[in-house]
């Protein structure tokens, strides 16, 4: 992957105010693959029953998978994602969220997203599918892609 574009990508998130606002953190980063990592914080994350909440979990796959899709170059949005909520994380617990590329075509591309915690408890499973625009990332510039 070009590291430029590594770069920028890491740049993004870092000043992103909604994964800033849930302080999660993009840990890896190649062509075709994303970890982003966060803390389950339940001051601000547990539902009316005192568990996480699936929005943050389902906010930390979407971050995995905004990445990911990226990494190709070009401005890639988001066609279905379909979730399936395994395991209740316990309070404190640092998650994972991976996300690997499965297949891709000129215009779109599939994902599989995995949370685990800090224990290697699976959290939660995820198959995504992206449309590629072909526009080029706005914040890259583009001799940087190069």
């Amino acid at each position: 992957m070009d590291e430029k574009l590594k770069e920028a990508i890491f740049r993004q998130v870092e000043c992103e105010p909604f994964a800033q606002a849930l302080k999660m953190e993009l840990v890896q980063l190649d062509e075709g693959f994303s970890a982003v990592e966060m803390a389950y914080d339940a001051e601000v994350m547990n539902n009316m029953f005192g568990r996480a909440h699936g929005g943050a979990i389902f906010s930390l796959i979407d971050e995995a998978f905004e990445t990911v899709c990226q990494t190709v170059g070009s401005v890639t949005v988001a066609l279905n994602v379909s979730v399936n909520y395994v395991a209740s994380p316990e309070l404190g617990a640092r998650l994972r969220a991976e996300a690997r590329e499965v297949n891709s075509t000129r215009k779109t591309a599939s994902y599989d997203i995995k949370v685990h915690d800090q224990n290697g408890v699976l959290i939660a499973v995820c198959q995504a599918l992206a449309y590629r625009t072909g526009k080029p990332l706005p914040f890259v510039k583009q001799d940087q892609a190069q």
